[in-house]
């Protein structure tokens, strides 16, 4: 019973796939473009993909059309392609703006984009537009019952950035040891981050890292530099002090201001002996 059982089911298989193939390679439009929804429907999107692309020239301008696109969106989604799914979601809401799947497709469009971001250390672009894309969709939607989802999507991706920004800052600092040069970098590094994401949950590492940059630039530097980069780097304490009075690294904090402090007092001696 069920070796036949499993015959039928093998011959019924074999009639599906090569009814689809006749269809695909033979059919009339609106035969692809029915067995397109079939397979659609019957979530096999790989299938229903190659259909589309088929159809899509015959429909343009036609009632069909929107269904088409957004179908053709959802089933690259589904099948994981989803920079290329956030584009046709976006598409769709654009060329129909007032179907009544624009707020869905606006939100696929941007968690599609979520998706495509990559580790935070690659490409930020799919990031970016998934960044502009929830923002987008929580000022036109501030009602939806996908506010918070879209929230915290959001928020996501802006530590996404955040983490790229303070990780290379950090790669200028570590690097400075053999290419000075960069000890500059990672101040302006750093002061950039603290600037783009003001609530940043770096914010104290950060500036104990650009005063401590400030700091080794200062002690490296050449006498007729030295007294500006000293001053600098003080500020970069205050700093440092003022938005984290109890900060964790106070000691190690107290100690580079102590050899500032003397740095200071030997570049004073220097000058009081060249007068002399």
């Amino acid at each position: 019973m069920n070796r036949n059982i499993y015959f039928v089911l093998t011959l019924l298989v074999l009639a599906s796939c090569g009814e689809y193939q006749k269809v695909l390679n033979k059919g009339t439009i609106e035969e692809q473009y029915k067995m397109a929804v079939k397979m659609y429907e019957a979530k096999k999107y790989s299938k229903a993909l190659r259909l589309f692309e088929k159809v899509t020239p015959a429909y343009r301008n036609k009632p069909q059309m929107e269904r088409i696109q957004y179908m053709v969106a959802n089933s690259n989604f589904n099948e994981k392609n989803y920079s290329i799914a956030g584009y046709y979601f976006n598409r769709f809401s654009q060329n129909y703006p007032k179907s009544s799947k624009k707020e869905e497709a606006d939100f696929l469009s941007a968690l599609s984009y979520y998706k495509a971001a990559p580790v935070y250390s690659k490409d930020p672009t799919d990031t970016n537009k998934a960044i502009e894309s929830f923002q987008s969709f929580i000022d036109a939607y501030p009602d939806s019952p996908r506010l918070s989802e879209a929230n915290k999507y959001y928020n996501e991706l802006q530590y996404k950035l955040e983490t790229k920004a303070f990780e290379i800052a950090k790669g200028y600092y570590r690097t400075a040891q053999t290419d000075p040069r960069n000890y500059r970098a990672a101040i302006t590094a750093f002061d950039n981050l603290l600037t783009d994401y003001l609530g940043t949950r770096y914010k104290e590492e950060a500036l104990y890292l650009r005063f401590k940059a400030a700091h080794d630039l200062a002690v490296k530097s050449k006498v007729r530099r030295k007294e500006e980069r000293i001053k600098n780097a003080l500020k970069a304490y205050e700093k440092l002090k003022r938005n984290f009075p109890e900060t964790k690294y106070g000691k190690e904090t107290e100690g580079m201001v102590s050899t500032l402090n003397t740095e200071q007092d030997k570049l004073k001696q220097l000058i009081v002996n060249s007068k002399s």
